[in-house]
């Protein structure tokens, strides 16, 4: 398939693609929403809590943007603070100690990188989640939504499988800050993207993805069904893993190599 990865971009980015919430309401049934890191403060951008996947208990954990320009606005366009990597790592180690399998929808362009937020330990909260989940006792799967941008992405996707749709982008910076680093003008944003391999094609050549998601019948019931059954049938399989963290490391440590040694 021919792929213009700045286009990708766009569609990543564009407002009416389904958000965390979206899938929540629509994948599971029962939520109930965990508000707070117990240190600071609720960070909106980051949505998290336990519900039911096809009658199991699961936790779920998603970077929400919004839809409106107020919504958007109220969640800080899905760029969490360091109290929501807090709050997601909160839930997590308490979805390991009642067992239940942990499920990351994510969304964001970055962590948020406001003069507070960095006076908050931003860098260390993201740390804290690399090095927590490499050790989590309970399946894990990150769905890339929309927009993977950075350690801010990366935070909620030290996972057993990571999933992403179809038009979804992964990239350690967005297009527009690499071209304002490598060509000092964010108008080479195409050329940038071009060359950061960060389309889902790219990221499951190298290793980064397990499964590209179809975008056939976006928000449409069908569409969250086909979701859904492929959730229930990896966490059943996941589960029954009695090696999961060793699996789990080994993933991360072979990414790229393959491609490294057959180059």
């Amino acid at each position: 398939m021919n792929v213009v990865p700045y286009e990708r971009v766009k569609l990543a980015r564009d407002s009416m693609r389904p958000t965390g919430l979206d899938y929540i309401r629509n994948i599971f049934k029962g939520f109930i929403e965990f508000h707070g890191d117990r240190r600071f403060a609720d960070d909106p951008a980051i949505v998290g809590g336990i519900a039911r996947l096809d009658g199991s208990p699961v936790t779920v954990i998603a970077i929400e943007k919004g839809h409106t320009a107020k919504e958007r606005a109220q969640r800080n366009f899905g760029a969490p603070n360091p109290e929501g990597y807090r709050k997601a790592l909160r839930l997590m180690k308490q979805a390991e100690k009642f067992g239940r399998p942990v499920i990351c929808f994510i969304d964001t362009s970055g962590a948020y990188c406001g003069i507070g937020a960095e006076e908050r330990g931003q860098g260390q909260a993201i740390a804290e989640n690399l090095m927590e989940m490499t050790t989590l006792c309970v399946p894990v799967i990150s769905i890339l939504i929309g927009e993977g941008g950075s350690g801010g992405a990366l935070a909620l996707a030290v996972a057993d499988r990571v999933w992403m749709l179809q038009n979804s982008v992964y990239s350690v910076i967005s297009p527009e800050g690499c071209a304002s680093i490598l060509w000092k003008d964010s108008s080479f944003a195409p050329t940038a993207a071009a060359n950061l391999k960060l389309t889902a094609e790219d990221a499951k050549a190298l290793g980064v993805i397990e499964r590209i998601l179809s975008e056939k019948d976006m928000g449409k019931k069908e569409f969250y069904d086909r979701i859904r059954s492929l959730l229930t049938e990896e966490i059943t399989g996941l589960s029954k893993d009695p090696d999961l963290i060793t699996k789990r490391y080994d993933r991360f440590r072979r990414i790229g190599v393959d491609k490294v040694i057959k180059e």
